[in-house]
């Protein structure tokens, strides 16, 4: 028995804008099948469900870790390097491709505050090529008490449009969802240089749970 009120906790675990695509797949699907025309009723209903399994949007609860910061997006490390990004300057980037299959939704990695979104529009290369942050991407910009730390949203060859859900000036809580990108894509995330990184190149990462790097308390004097 569902205990009185909880009713208004329960959730379904699909991002908001994937129903655009799921249901009218769905209901094609149905009127097919009404019809008789089981063929074309099986071939929207299969991508009724493959829209369904890209836009879940499953809850997760972060760590306790002190000054962890955590992977943004699901999928796996592709790079970790030193940069010196002409947008961000000298930095930590750990990039991460997400594939058609996994979890979109997007989390921010430290809690702060957000003090710059900057969308660029570029190309549509394949999201696992390194050159690929030629492409047309969205940029969140997060003040993690005095320190920045930057995600950066990546479209890739299918992934066309980026969801960004939050504003400048927004308070930010670790793990909080702040947009996904449609259809496979890629994440960047730009950490001070003194980051302690936890993760390797080939590591398969959870949004809101992963701890990418730990941040040290700053040097004194």
């Amino acid at each position: 028995m569902i205990p009185l009120g909880a009713e208004s906790r329960l959730r379904i675990p699909v991002a908001s804008e994937g129903w655009p695509f799921i249901l009218p797949l769905a209901m094609a699907a149905c009127i097919m099948g009404w019809m008789g025309w089981w063929a074309a009723a099986a071939v929207f209903g299969v991508a009724a469900l493959a829209c369904l399994g890209f836009f879940r949007d499953p809850d997760r609860t972060p760590p306790e870790v002190p000054g962890a910061v955590l992977a943004p997006a699901d999928g796996r490390v592709m790079a970790v390097v030193e940069a010196t990004d002409p947008w961000v300057g000298q930095a930590v980037r750990v990039s991460i491709f997400l594939s058609p299959l996994d979890v979109h939704i997007n989390r921010t990695p430290v809690d702060g505050r957000v003090t710059r979104i900057e969308y660029r529009p570029g190309a549509f290369l394949p999201a696992y090529k390194h050159d690929a942050a030629a492409n047309e991407l969205n940029e969140i910009w997060i003040d993690h008490g005095g320190e920045t730390v930057v995600v950066r949203q990546i479209v890739g060859a299918l992934a066309r449009r980026i969801v960004c859900r939050v504003e400048e000036g927004q308070t930010l809580a670790r793990g909080e969802r702040i947009g996904l990108m449609k259809f496979g894509s890629r994440m960047d995330v730009f950490l001070p240089p003194r980051a302690e990184l936890m993760v390797q190149v080939g590591q398969s990462v959870v949004a809101g749970v992963t701890v990418l790097a730990r941040l040290q308390a700053p040097p004194h004097g």
